[in-house]
């Protein structure tokens, strides 16, 4: 997380958690003249859409008072999904045994791509066991990857249907 999606993320916490809902993660992406800032909520009973307007009207009157904002941005507001981005190391530790699709900023052993079972979290470290199958992680079933949490550009849950 950078230094604006901390300050973002300390801002705008209570403003969410005071409406029933929990901040799952945030991402500010700055384009061009236009930036965007993504949010993602969750409650244990499921986020839906009026939860999302709630969210969205309350950030977005927070944001216009701070005055921290690019005078031009795009707010959204969302669900996870089931398919959510990973931000923190507790949700990691939350979904020990559930299968991620693993971006790296910079190369392991030659991949950038890792897909696998997440088997651990220690120290900052996250440990990933390749899928048995095919291709270039059939070679690698037996192995596993131990990713530090700064080398990881993005994880998401694979959701597994039986």
């Amino acid at each position: 997380m950078n230094k604006r999606e901390d300050q973002l993320e300390t801002l705008l916490t209570p403003a969410i958690e005071a409406l029933g809902c929990v901040l799952w993660g945030l991402e500010f992406l700055s384009q061009g003249h236009r930036s965007r800032l993504r949010i993602y909520i969750d409650r244990p009973e499921g986020v839906g859409v009026d939860d999302c307007e709630r969210v969205s009207r309350e950030v977005s009157d927070l944001l216009d008072v701070e005055d921290i904002m690019p005078a031009a941005y795009t707010l959204e507001v969302s669900s996870p999904g089931m398919d959510r981005i990973l931000f923190k190391a507790d949700q990691y530790q939350a979904n020990l045994g559930a299968v991620v699709d693993v971006r790296l900023n910079f190369p392991l052993d030659g991949r950038k791509h890792i897909v696998g079972v997440l088997a651990g979290l220690e120290d900052g470290e996250v440990v990933v066991q390749p899928l048995a199958g095919s291709g270039a992680d059939a070679e690698a079933a037996d192995e596993e990857y131990v990713l530090p949490l700064e080398n990881i550009h993005r994880a998401r849950l694979v959701p597994q249907f039986d």
